[in-house]
């Protein structure tokens, strides 16, 4: 257990990792859980680039990497905090503190998080990937996102969902198949965000601060080796395609991402038959101001019908932004298709 003092920030700290995270009483057979004895590893706090990995800093073909990512911040965004970015390696886990280590510490990550020889794997990548563009020019990269995963696991074992029916962080961490896992802390972590917004700017970090930021990606590798035992070629395609069109989601940029690497192509074993699948892309649509809402309908039921009629994701700013946008991601033929539908009710105003 980490000591309750709270470690310093101003040289990298190793603490041993609590065991926050409950395993379910019940076992169901042929599904595997995480050992939680195994995954104890040490947490290193970050000020400084010089405190990370050198094959993370330096990527190479010769010694590829697979880490667990996140970040944590205020209001987490183009606008918002980035106040710690997570990363999870095999023997450790690395809290690089952007509070202390200031913007060049994360730039410093920037050769990292856009090269194609590290593989980040990550829940839901978009906010993320929004914050590090907007705030420290950083084109996230080469993403295995776990809610895509999901989905495509869901969908290739014939279980039906909608298109948009996206399972949280902690739905993925207690699911059987996964991880089995149940993250009660969380809504711990949740309150206090509420009562304080800026919880995750304060220091020294508490070893609560510790904590909760380590076990949001500890068990990440974990649950990537499991999916990837799961996924066919078809939908490990769709997860690479897909994960670099959520990267992109909200990061709108005046050259319709021409610097951004380029997106997977279909492989050719694909392309073999009449039932290859089609290109994927990304749609942005300008509202009118003030009509978002009509857009979306009461209670969504715009949004939703488009939905229900088009195999195509559709995302909007929200709160956060950007307002008068809405971001269709999915085959050539059924975004063209909910972009339609989307002018009818724009010209219908």
């Amino acid at each position: 257990m980490a000591s309750s003092s709270p470690p310093s920030p101003s040289f990298l700290t190793h603490l041993p990792l609590p065991l926050p995270l409950h395993p379910p009483s019940s076992s169901h057979q042929g599904e595997k859980r995480v050992n939680e004895d195994e995954s104890r590893v040490p947490i290193h706090i970050v000020t400084e680039a010089s405190q990370l990995p050198a094959d993370f800093l330096e990527p190479s073909p010769q010694a590829e990497l697979v880490i667990g990512f996140d970040c944590e911040g205020v209001d987490l965004c183009r606008k918002g905090t980035l106040c710690i970015m997570q990363l999870a390696f095999p023997d450790a886990v690395y809290l690089v503190d952007a509070i202390e280590g200031g913007e060049e510490l994360i730039k410093a990550c920037k050769l990292a998080l856009e090269s194609n020889y590290i593989t980040k794997v990550i829940h839901d990548c978009k906010r993320d990937s929004e914050a590090l563009f907007f705030q420290f020019g950083i084109k996230l990269n080469n993403v295995v996102d776990t809610q895509i995963a999901y989905s495509l696991i869901e969908d290739q074992e014939g279980r039906t969902r909608l298109r948009d029916d996206y399972i949280s962080f902690v739905g993925l961490l207690a699911d059987p198949r996964y991880c089995g896992i149940s993250y009660v802390e969380k809504e711990e972590v949740r309150d206090l965000l509420r009562q304080d917004p800026e919880f995750w700017t304060h220091r020294p970090l508490s070893e609560l601060m510790v904590r909760a930021a380590a076990d949001d990606v500890r068990f990440l590798l974990y649950i990537y080796h499991q999916m990837m035992e799961k996924l066919n070629e078809r939908s490990l395609w769709y997860l690479a395609v897909r994960g670099a069109l959520y990267c992109r989601c909200f990061c709108l940029n005046s050259n319709n991402f021409a610097d951004w690497p380029s997106l997977p192509s279909i492989p050719d074993s694909l392309n073999a038959d009449d039932n290859g699948p089609e290109e994927e892309i990304l749609s942005v649509l300008d509202v009118p101001p003030g009509k978002m809402g009509r857009v979306i309908g009461k209670r969504g039921a715009t949004i939703l019908s488009i939905k229900a009629a088009c195999n195509a994701e559709i995302h909007t700013g929200g709160p956060k932004g950007p307002p008068d946008k809405v971001f269709i991601i999915g085959p050539v033929k059924e975004v063209r298709k909910a972009e339609a539908m989307f002018r009818g009710r724009i010209l219908d105003m």
